[in-house]
């Protein structure tokens, strides 16, 4: 299975959330959808975190160089 990305993740959420609220999706597709824009969530918060890990650990890689070198910020 291909990896989702997150902005289609976030694009296709809108579409959900937009016809849930404009009553285009039949009662019977509404858990279906739900569950979808659930995962979609999900999808987004790990990569969210993902990110905001691998951003913290360049940043601690990168003070702790400099701190070495002996330059200070």
């Amino acid at each position: 299975m291909a990896e989702v990305k997150y902005n289609k993740a976030i694009e296709r959420l809108d579409e959900i959330i937009g016809n849930i609220e404009s009553d285009a999706i039949d009662v019977d597709e509404l858990s279906l959808r739900v569950k979808e824009a659930v995962n979609l969530v999900k999808l987004c918060k790990s990569k969210i975190d993902k990110a905001e890990m691998e951003v913290k650990q360049v940043v601690d890689d990168f003070n702790r160089d400099t701190k070495e070198k002996g330059h200070v910020l």
